[in-house]
């Protein structure tokens, strides 16, 4: 099935914002494309590989929410503050739960699952930890957007697909990821990202770039080999 990305306009972007998107739009050009994602839109993909991205992505959303909470910490307002608060809740207790329930499935339950972060998940995850943790506020919250932003653009390119599929066997996720909630979530990290690069120095707007199109690379890696079942060469 094929999948495109979506209208530019309807993320709510700004200047900054909307210029590192429209750099991107190869990545996430690239990302429609791969193998996982479009078996995932028209539920062909092996059963095998959904419950290995899953265990990815729970290996992920813990460090994930570690850069959350790091990242509302040192939020130059009260509101953005509580924006990454809670976004680092919802990556706990919501998204975990989510995948709980489906690997609970019985489509998914009897498969093995993976005991470790692969290299890739490694590697993004402790990325992402790093630029919260060390360095400017602007920069950390460039490097967390892709995994808002993209994710939506996922959800809301699958969900048109899914619907065609009659008993699509992965629907459940398919709705979470393009639900208008998700959607609005990505847009507000959108315009706090844009509020920070708004007020940064050109210097440091470089880096929130840099921070940004690495991270939207990180996404692509990450669905990819998750697909591969990437693991440690011994």
């Amino acid at each position: 099935m094929e999948l495109s990305v979506l209208d530019e306009d309807r993320w709510g972007a700004g200047e900054h914002t909307g210029h590192w998107w429209a750099q991107a739009r190869t990545i996430r050009e690239r990302v429609l494309r791969l193998p996982f994602l479009r078996q995932l839109a028209d539920g062909s993909l092996d059963p095998g590989a959904f419950a290995e991205y899953l265990q990815q992505d729970a290996f992920y959303l813990a460090e994930y929410s570690r850069a959350l909470a790091l990242l509302a910490a040192k939020a130059p307002s009260a509101g953005a503050g509580a924006f990454w608060a809670g976004s680092a809740h919802t990556a706990v207790e919501a998204e975990q739960a989510l995948h709980g329930q489906l690997l609970s499935d019985p489509l998914l339950a009897d498969l093995p699952r993976a005991q470790a972060p692969s290299p890739t998940t490694r590697g993004y995850m402790h990325s992402l930890v790093a630029a919260c943790a060390v360095r400017p506020y602007a920069v950390g919250a460039a490097a967390v957007l892709p995994c808002f932003w993209i994710y939506a653009e996922v959800g809301l390119a699958l969900s048109g697909g899914a619907q065609e599929v009659a008993e699509h066997p992965f629907r459940r996720w398919v709705a979470e990821y393009g639900d208008p909630e998700f959607a609005a979530s990505a847009r507000g990290a959108v315009a706090l990202v844009e509020e920070a690069a708004r007020e940064a120095s050109a210097p440091m707007r470089e880096q929130m770039r840099e921070a940004f199109l690495d991270a939207c690379r990180w996404e692509e890696l990450f669905w990819d080999t998750a697909h591969r079942r990437e693991v440690w060469t011994r």
